[in-house]
């Protein structure tokens, strides 16, 4: 027993001895390794938290019922989420009413920094998107979920109907078609659903537009 706790305590007098002769900065390296791995996902969860745009679209034209987030640097106050009204204007402090339907994001920030300049010091002003609710497409006819949908960007008609979950057992596929008011005619666009899906016929995947009526006959 007495040689097995003198053993024990040899290796560990070694183990100590070769540590000592390992350079610092190796010691020091493999430490601050694992604090840069974690500093980096830390870093990298803050930034996804922070996106909360609903488009990405510099040229997304602001509609009545979008909800905006506000942003004014150093100027908590001022910063808030608001809907854009039936009229198309918001309120905010200091400025009262301003339009804001009509405008893109940077427009709109553009507009608010001139208006702040009476009060505030070189306002920085940062304008987002945060809900789409102004632009509106239809599906109507044999589908699961009849009804309104928010136009995402770049939309297409296939999203659209699986967004409304798709045809019930009396759908005709082959005979779907949207309807488009344009410069005050109303446009018909065919669909066949299974034209497109095979690829014989892609192109009538159309982008959809604000307004736009699709029926399931």
């Amino acid at each position: 027993m007495g040689m097995c706790k003198s053993s024990s305590r040899f290796r560990h007098t070694a183990v100590l001895v070769f540590l000592g002769l390992l350079p610092p900065t190796l010691l020091l390296g493999q430490q601050s390794s694992g604090q840069k791995d974690s500093t980096q996902i830390q870093a990298s969860s803050k930034g996804a938290s922070q996106s909360g745009s609903a488009t990405a679209d510099p040229n997304y034209v602001i509609g009545p019922q979008d909800v905006i987030d506000i942003s004014v640097w150093k100027e908590p106050d001022l910063s808030r989420s608001v809907p854009v009204r039936p009229d198309g204007k918001i309120s905010l402090p200091l400025l009262n009413d301003i339009q804001a339907s009509g405008l893109t994001p940077g427009q709109l920030g553009a507009r608010i920094t001139s208006g702040l300049t009476k009060y505030v010091t070189n306002p920085q002003v940062t304008v987002i998107v945060s809900q789409i609710n102004s632009q509106r497409i239809y599906v109507l006819g044999e589908v699961a979920r009849a009804g309104s949908y928010t136009l995402l960007p770049d939309m297409t008609v296939l999203q659209a109907l699986s967004d409304a979950g798709g045809f019930t057992a009396f759908a005709n596929s082959k005979k779907i078609y949207v309807l488009r008011q344009e410069n005050g005619k109303q446009q018909k666009i065919s669909f066949n659903y299974k034209d497109v899906i095979s690829g014989k016929d892609p192109s009538q995947n159309v982008a959809l537009k604000s307004g736009d009526t699709i029926i399931v006959p």
